[in-house]
């Protein structure tokens, strides 16, 4: 059983945290160092949250019934592990996690246990001699790295191509989503029964 709500009302969907805060802060003079697989490209990025979350991305082996070998999939990995259900964070279109540089630390900041994921195909995961990715695959592939790594219900974010690879995996694993919101679009959060 689904509920519509308004997107207005999405940030009451989360559940009230009673973790202590921790602030967080950004040093413009920091030396940051990259994990070994991002591009070289990343050492001009100016932008020290881009930076600092750049710095926290891994790639974690997800195993998928069409590769061979397992994906080395990047991501960002909570640094808060909670009871609750965790916050995924899902980029939009031509896009990788770095797009939520400036919403995972406010979620960090406020208790929340946060990942933030690169859709197979976009992003820093190393596809190796992945032909195509389509709906299907990237389907398994996020089924597949939450069953290994979250492991329970999630609330499900994402904008764009986020919004549409989050409804699809809900609408085919529903005990893997307890809330789905897509911020693209100001019509609809979807709270799935828990």
């Amino acid at each position: 059983m689904l509920t519509l709500t308004s997107a207005s009302s999405a940030l009451t969907l989360f559940p009230e945290c009673k973790t202590q805060r921790r602030r967080f802060s950004i040093s413009a003079a920091a030396d940051y160092k990259f994990p070994s697989f991002l591009p070289k490209q990343m050492e001009e990025i100016k932008d020290p949250f881009a930076r600092k979350l750049a710095t926290r991305i891994e790639r974690l082996p997800v195993n998928v019934s069409f590769s061979e070998k397992s994906i080395m999939s990047s991501c960002v990995k909570p640094l808060i592990q909670s009871n609750q259900n965790p916050v995924v964070l899902l980029h939009s279109f031509d896009s990788s996690c770095l797009e939520w540089r400036y919403t995972f630390p406010l979620l960090e900041e406020a208790g929340l246990e946060t990942w933030a994921i690169d859709i197979l195909g976009w992003g820093f995961s190393n596809l190796e001699r992945i032909k195509s990715c389509d709906v299907a695959s990237k389907r398994e592939h996020f089924y597949q790295l939450w069953k290994s790594y979250i492991k329970r219900p999630m609330t499900l974010v994402g904008p764009s191509l986020g919004a549409a690879v989050a409804v699809d995996f809900a609408v085919n694993h529903p005990e893997a989503v307890s809330i789905l919101d897509n911020l693209e679009y100001d019509f609809f959060s979807i709270r799935l029964v828990e």
